[in-house]
């Protein structure tokens, strides 16, 4: 990532000129020359900065709403912008009235993926409400109407604007602005403490429930009673003197109720004032039209799968412990437990064979087996090597394969799969995990997660041990809610190391699941990914993953389809993060049950990106595999400066795949079972669409 603008040089008469480089709206790059005018806070306590601008190729006004590099170093000051970004442009896309438009900012461009991100938006309209004393009646119609339209508007996209005051409230003598859209959140979504008294709800001042479309009603009802009356009203009840404005009896029946339920939603306090106002307000989005063909390919290619018949699964698959053969992870031989051929490290870091036959303390002999390796002749053409004794003793290991070219990200994905699973991540789904070898656990969180997570853009990974084809990068044991036990095993496909034929041949004969890594700026020919695949060397390539198509090719196929288990993930979601479909998921907090409709509605919308933009060769791990889940996700939440990632990392939604991995192999238990799970029942009710997603939002202090 390089940097966005030249120094700035200070003028004499204090203003300052640079050059800008950001996306604008329709995902192109502008460069343009700026003079920007003194800064400030947009607020004291949010860490927002703001300054008027002019942009000199065009003589455009405009203001920036920036974050210093010492501000973005916070990961919440950086998730308050992403919001405000991903509203701003959201409502871009959406608005197509000029008339809806102008109740809010119209935003220019912006560049989020820098030391010092920052918005800009088009000059604001009118002064804030806080300047006004006393508005005339007919101005508070006017007034009333604009500020609830807006409310409207963002109601019917899911959206609640918090920390509405006289200060956010734009007036220009003849219709609203409504800024601060920093402080979005999504209908239903638990509530935190937000904004200051009285504008904010006593619940949202409390942090106390869940997002409501009324919250909004609570704190347009206050700013209105202080333009009425010149003075601020009660924190936690209505004005006792309310029955005294004829106005404002008449229009904000209820708004004041301290509970969100006993207040009059936006729409209904809008057609108290302007009956009928509601049904007029029209937003658009993708034409119904337009995303029905994707729709309806996706459930017809389900409704195949349902009908085609199902192979016999191999020994050893499915849930529970396998009876089938082990492979050694190096060598990819079959491999047995044998007490013979056993050692342990010694102080040195040297093998020393160990006899366990002379341990007769069952509970030393469990621990010292934990820890001890078996090495492995089952090749005796490559080179010596050695497999923890755990991965030997419970049946078949549940073997999962990235796939992918060496750019898609795939390795600094796994990490964090296997991070978060460390982290506790599979315990809402009654797993626990427990490492295959404490030591080489441990080296892989030294050499792998502990750089990630300081920022460190890791080196291709070359796996812990010896290198071959399918490079084998950790083990876990996975313990499930039935309290049986299974080798978890992960290993890294490289592109570059497919031409091994041989190998790869011997090695996918017997794998369990795969992990499809679809990297956005190959697949996707999006106007916004031309500056990322400009850093990085890229072109978009219309024919698919290589990767994919020859392990696709070499996999064993016994019916119409194969039927290993196979997650298709959008990795570098970040890069999308402002894109529909991807904005609808990115933003999900972390589930606590498995819902395979959820599963089923994002599978579809990643299906139907990928099938109107990418096209069908970028779909073949779908089409020809049976069981296959499509997702989004991110290993790093934001883009490399350098070697580094500047504000640490963010890992977004990695260990979905790997859930529904477990899921289609029966080691999380869903309703419907593993095999509805995978390609849906015959019957199958609609799935609902999830709620919109937006980027989290912090606190603001009282």
């Amino acid at each position: 990532m390089t940097s966005t603008s030249h120094p700035h040089v200070v003028q004499p008469d204090g203003t300052r000129r640079a050059t800008l480089a950001f996306t604008v709206p329709s995902g192109r790059r502008r460069v343009a020359p700026v003079r920007f005018g003194r800064e400030s806070r947009r607020d004291p306590q949010l860490p927002q900065r703001i300054r008027n601008g002019l942009l000199d190729d065009e003589g455009q006004q405009c203001v920036q709403v920036r974050l210093t590099a010492a501000d973005a170093a916070n990961p919440a000051a950086r998730a308050l912008l992403d919001a405000e970004a991903g509203t701003a442009l959201r409502l871009h896309r959406v608005l197509d009235d000029p008339e809806h438009a102008a109740l809010f900012p119209q935003i220019i461009g912006y560049e989020l993926d820098t030391a010092e991100p920052f918005l800009l938006y088009a000059a604001p309209r009118g002064t804030a409400a806080a300047r006004t004393h006393v508005m005339s009646a007919s101005d508070q119609r006017v007034f009333a109407r604009d500020l609830l339209r807006a409310l409207c508007l963002l109601d019917g996209q899911g959206l609640v604007l918090r920390g509405i005051s006289p200060a956010s409230v734009l007036w220009d003598g003849t219709s609203v602005q409504l800024w601060g859209l920093e402080g979005v959140a999504h209908i239903g979504r638990p509530r935190t403490r937000w904004g200051r008294a009285p504008y904010c709800p006593p619940e949202q001042r409390r942090g106390e429930g869940f997002v409501d479309s009324r919250d909004a009603v609570w704190s347009a009802a206050q700013v209105l009673y202080q333009l009425v009356t010149g003075r601020p009203g009660p924190a936690d009840r209505a004005p006792d003197d309310l029955a005294a404005h004829r106005v404002l009896a008449e229009t904000l029946r209820g708004a004041f109720a301290p509970r969100a339920a006993d207040r009059p939603t936006p729409a209904g306090l809008l057609d108290l004032l302007a009956p009928g106002a509601a049904r007029q307000l029209t937003l658009t989005g993708p034409a119904d039209d337009e995303t029905r063909p994707d729709r309806e390919a996706f459930d017809q290619s389900l409704r195949l799968k349902r009908q085609a018949p199902v192979a016999e699964a191999r020994e050893g698959t499915g849930g529970g412990r396998g009876t089938g053969d082990v492979l050694c992870p190096y060598c990819l031989e079959p491999i047995q437990l044998d007490l013979t051929a056993l050692y342990v490290t010694d102080s040195r870091m040297q093998y020393q064979q160990l006899d366990v036959k002379g341990i007769t303390n069952a509970l030393r002999r469990q621990d010292v087996m934990r820890s001890a390796v078996q090495k492995c002749t089952a090749d005796p053409d490559f080179p010596e090597h050695f497999i923890p004794v755990p991965y030997l003793t419970y049946g078949r290991p549940l073997t999962v394969a990235m796939v992918g070219q060496s750019s898609t990200g795939k390795s600094h994905l796994l990490t964090q799969m296997i991070a978060e699973i460390t982290d506790g991540g599979l315990e809402p789904f009654g797993l626990k995990w427990q490492s295959v070898n404490p030591e080489q656990h441990a080296r892989f969180v030294r050499e792998r997660v502990q750089p990630l997570r300081n920022g460190k853009v890791l080196d291709h990974t070359g796996g812990i041990g010896l290198d071959g084809f399918a490079r084998f990068v950790e083990s876990l044991l996975i313990t499930d809610a039935r309290g049986q036990v299974r080798p978890v095993a992960f290993f890294d496909l490289g592109g570059e190391d497919l031409v091994r034929t041989d190998a790869a041949l011997r090695f996918l004969l017997g794998v369990d699941a795969l992990v499809f890594v679809v990297d956005p700026a190959l697949a996707l020919p999006l106007p916004h990914l031309d500056h990322a695949r400009e850093r990085w060397g890229l072109e978009v390539n219309r024919d698919g993953d290589l990767a994919f198509g020859t392990v696709l090719d070499r996999l064993p196929k016994n019916g119409p389809y194969l039927d290993v288990a196979a997650a298709m993930v959008l990795g570098k979601a970040d890069l999308l993060r402002f894109q529909p479909p991807v904005d609808r998921w990115l933003g999900e907090a972390p589930p606590t049950a498995l819902d395979p409709a959820r599963v089923r509605e994002e599978s579809r919308d990643v299906h139907g990106l990928l099938r109107r933009h990418a096209g069908q060769a970028w779909l073949r791990p779908f089409d020809a595999i049976r069981r296959c889940t499509l997702h989004v996700a991110s290993a790093t939440g934001g883009q490399e400066d350098h070697g580094r990632y500047p504000t640490g990392v963010g890992p977004r939604r990695v260990l979905a795949p790997l859930v529904s991995l477990l899921a289609m192999h029966g080691v999380i238990e869903v309703p419907g079972g593993a095999e509805a799970f995978a390609v849906g029942g015959a019957a199958a009710r609609p799935s609902a669409p999830p709620p919109e997603a937006s980027g989290s939002g912090g606190e603001e202090a009282e």
